[in-house]
């Protein structure tokens, strides 16, 4: 099956700005990362980035834009 769900293009720049961004936390980078790899592509959030994901929501210091990731990539789990 086939993941229907894609990346929006706000999601999009906002990932492409925490990667190009040298001050972005490495769990940013990753969510970065996955929520480009699923911009119109099919790919699904794979269960490691299901498990970054949901520690940074759950983090009270994450900040608000690693928690935009990680809801896109949360939402693109087939779980």
């Amino acid at each position: 099956m086939t993941n229907k769900k894609n990346t929006s293009s706000n999601v999009a720049s906002t990932a492409a700005k925490v990667l190009n961004d040298p001050k972005s936390s490495t769990q940013a980078k990753q969510l970065a990362g996955s929520a480009l790899s699923q911009v119109n592509k099919g790919n699904e959030t794979s269960p490691k980035m299901e498990k970054i994901a949901a520690k940074v929501l759950d983090n009270s210091n994450s900040s608000s834009i690693a928690k935009k990731l990680a809801g896109s990539v949360l939402s693109q789990s087939n779980k």
